[in-house]
């Protein structure tokens, strides 16, 4: 078979390997592609630097071709023992591997990652416990949640769009990059509307929590909530069940329509201002990150006392 124009053949000690010299290869514009965040028509997405790949590698997803620069090829032996048999490594000049790659001072390592469709129901088996993202658009707090929903134990992380507003790619750059590879391990939906995640996480059992900004109805619009039963505290909740938390947008918060087809609002308290303005609310990550960690701590409390 014929080499691709721009590839001169090479060896390596696992898969095969080529070395790109022109800009119009198609492996090195299927890499620009990807580390700038544009989805091709498999889905595949670009990690960039040593721990993405190395994530990557690990993560038993299906990894097309591996790209290293002449001084990023110090990397290889420390991912060498997890490449795959015909996984393509191509090599590439450093001004090359600079014109493809997202960040400013690259590692001159990158990867192809095709990764994987999750439907609800996966998530939803066992004891569930799901963070949904409803219209959370900035793909650091994106990345940031996933990262602490598989350190807390999450099964799964659901991306939502509601009110005409969708949730940031958490397989876009920077999202791959604040989640230090957890969305490549972690089980992650994408493409379904908040409504149809509510209604199918409530069909399977599991209690949903909205996660609100403030204690009571204030600075609700919709009237219906404001005689509402007041949100749980964090510890107030039977996390050993199966459970369900949205985080909404960082401005507007969940949709009011969202929060009144949960089955409760949960709330985290915080100490008084001591200046004259204080901070209205939690950033969204880190109000996940405080629910997800009481989850993880009352679950990991009723594993020692039923050892």
């Amino acid at each position: 078979m014929a080499r691709p124009a721009g590839v001169q053949a090479t060896k390596t000690n696992r898969g095969n390997a080529g070395v790109i010299t022109s800009r119009e290869n198609r492996w090195l514009k299927r890499f620009r592609g990807a580390l700038s965040g544009a989805c091709d028509d498999d889905g595949i997405v670009g990690v960039e630097g040593v721990r993405q790949v190395e994530a990557a590698l690990g993560s038993n997803l299906r990894v097309d071709a591996v790209l290293v620069s002449d001084s990023g090829a110090r990397h290889l032996p420390r991912v060498a023992h997890r490449l795959a048999d015909g996984v393509a490594v191509f090599r590439t000049s450093d001004k090359l591997f600079s014109s493809v790659a997202d960040t400013q001072t690259p590692q001159g390592i990158a990867a192809l990652v095709r990764p994987r469709r999750v439907s609800i129901e996966e998530m939803c088996r066992g004891t569930a416990l799901v963070v949904a993202l409803v219209g959370v658009q900035d793909p650091g707090n994106v990345g940031t949640i996933i990262r602490a929903a598989e350190a807390f134990g999450a099964t799964g992380a659901a991306a939502c769009a509601a009110d005409g507003t969708g949730t940031a790619d958490p397989f876009s750059p920077k999202a791959l990059r604040s989640s230090a590879g957890s969305a490549l391990r972690l089980p992650i939906a994408r493409g379904v509307s908040a409504a149809a995640l509510l209604a199918q996480l409530q069909r399977a059992g599991i209690k949903v929590y909205a996660a609100v900004a403030v204690p009571s109805g204030h600075g609700i619009k919709n009237q219906s909530l404001e005689n509402a039963s007041p949100p749980c505290l964090p510890w107030e909740i039977d996390w050993k069940r199966s459970a369900a938390i949205l985080i909404g947008n960082e401005g507007s918060g969940l949709p009011d329509e969202i929060v009144s087809a949960a089955d409760a609002r949960v709330f985290i308290p915080q100490a008084a201002a001591s200046a004259p303005v204080g901070i209205e609310s939690l950033n969204a990550a880190m109000a996940a990150s405080v629910l997800l960690y009481e989850a993880m701590r009352q679950r990991n409390g009723a594993r020692r006392a039923n050892p």
